[in-house]
């Protein structure tokens, strides 16, 4: 039995090598071309999202010809597609800045052309490489601290995005609602235990991605031949964790605020309830845990701060003579830097930090 894959007719044993995907997390290394081959980081950095996953990577430019290219924002361009003059400089430099872009004129271009004094604005959208393929993405913004940047994880962003991109952003829009109700339906067909995500057109290149979750690996090799057969071009799925569908999908947390894995974090860290505990928070899961289920991603925002805190002060039930009494250390506030502790007398005490020191093994209380 034989099908199409890309209009080339492949075996059936060829479509399991080439289709099935590993299950595999979202991160932030990419593929594709454009990486530096010196060893010295190109100036100046950014850090650019891809709209349909939201992961974030670090990019570079690189302009070519005399000038630098204008870049815009989403709404910017959206604006000149809707606007019937849009073709005029004019009238795309009025409804740019209207949308709070900062623009120069083209003299003021020529005279900053030097490497490091133009840069992209941030919220502009651009056409990069991404290990999916060729895509539009976000420019967030400038990277300052460089230290933690591998320059393996570079990419080069290619161009601005254009008027054809935005157009064929909001015909591709249309078909991943199409794409995404047939995957379903087949899904449930065939009984597959997995959740369907998200569906995703690349900007430039003729592939269909499907992000999917499930409690085990799936065997979908049944489903990616109906949908080949149905959309006539190559299709990748891919198992991404609950943590990453929140990122996908996007909501509001216990906050108020936009979930960080979406709007704020550049990367899925590692969180565990020691985290909860060193920073004295309730171990009630509803009030530590998302709506993916797992702990708060902003349980590691100021977790180094409290365990850099809690190495100059006692913990929690160890015991001493304080004015001839036994004392035992009841709770410790690394935020307050105070210690509370419980006397065989009855007595509770607050002190502050700097009254203890860690000496011969032990800790002391120096007098006041």
């Amino acid at each position: 039995m034989t099908d199409s894959l890309d209009g080339v007719p492949i075996q059936e044993d060829e479509i399991d090598s080439i289709e099935l995907m590993e299950p595999e997390a979202f991160t932030s290394r990419t593929g594709g071309g454009g990486k530096p081959m010196a060893e010295d980081l190109p100036e100046p950095l950014y850090r650019i999202k891809l709209l349909h996953s939201n992961e974030t990577f670090f990019a570079y430019f690189v302009p070519t010809g005399t000038g630098f290219p204008h870049f815009h924002s989403l709404e910017a361009l959206e604006r000149l597609m809707d606007d019937p003059t849009a073709n005029k400089p004019d009238t795309a430099h009025k409804i740019a800045a209207d949308a709070g872009e900062e623009l120069v004129s083209e003299a003021e271009k020529e005279e900053s052309a030097r490497p490091g004094e133009m840069y992209i604005p941030d919220k502009s959208l651009a056409v990069a490489p991404t290990k999916y393929g060729k895509d539009l993405v976000e420019v967030q913004g400038r990277i300052m601290d460089t230290s933690l940047v591998n320059p393996d994880d570079l990419v080069m962003i290619e161009r601005p995005a254009s008027l054809d991109d935005i157009r064929k952003l909001r015909e591709n829009l249309t078909k991943e609602t199409y794409a995404y109700e047939q995957c379903r339906d087949r899904i449930w067909a065939r009984n597959l235990p997995m959740k369907l995500v998200s569906a995703h057109y690349l900007l430039e290149e003729s592939k269909i991605l499907f992000y999917f979750t499930a409690e085990t690996r799936v065997d979908f090799r049944e489903l990616v031949k109906d949908l080949v057969s149905l959309f006539k071009i190559r299709i990748e799925l891919r198992q991404i964790g609950v943590r990453d569908e929140a990122r996908v999908c996007g909501g509001c947390g216990v906050c108020g605020r936009v979930l960080c894995c979406n709007g704020i974090s550049d990367k899925l860290n590692p969180v565990s309830i020691k985290m909860a505990k060193d920073q004295n928070l309730s171990l009630n899961s509803l009030k530590i845990s998302g709506p993916c289920g797992r702990l708060l991603c902003c349980l590691s925002y100021e977790y180094q701060f409290y365990k850099d805190a809690r190495r100059e002060l006692p913990q929690e039930g160890i015991k001493f003579i304080f004015e001839n009494t036994q004392f035992r250390v009841v709770e410790v506030n690394a935020l307050t830097s105070t210690v509370r502790m419980a006397g065989e007398d009855g007595r509770v005490l607050d002190m502050k930090a700097e009254r203890f020191r860690y000496s011969e093994g032990r800790w002391k209380i120096i007098e006041a």
